[in-house]
């Protein structure tokens, strides 16, 4: 099954909210390795999430300098991270990550 541009953007925001939320991955090195998308993607995506109205904060670690920290959710706005969490398995399998 092809499956759109619009809708592994969709779910790729989705997964990598996810990963954030539930301390998976929580920064952007984090991020690449665990899903093996280039540092570029992952930044893009990172930053796209304001479009879905998900609130993505960077937290400045204490003593850390260029950017060193974590990504936290602090609202999914109107996205259910429960039908997300539900549906891990077929985001995973649609975007071809681990």
């Amino acid at each position: 099954m092809e499956i759109s541009k619009t809708r592994s953007s969709f779910y790729r925001r989705l997964y990598l909210a996810w990963l954030i939320d539930s301390g998976t991955a929580t920064s952007v090195p984090a991020i690449t390795a665990l899903t093996g998308m280039p540092r570029r993607t992952a930044q893009d995506t990172l930053t796209a999430l304001a479009e879905l109205d998900i609130q993505c904060l960077f937290e400045q670690a204490d003593g850390e300098r260029h950017n060193g920290g974590r990504y936290r959710i602090q609202d999914w706005g109107a996205i259910d991270r429960r039908w997300v969490e539900h549906n891990l398995p077929m985001i995973r399998q649609v975007l071809g990550y681990p």
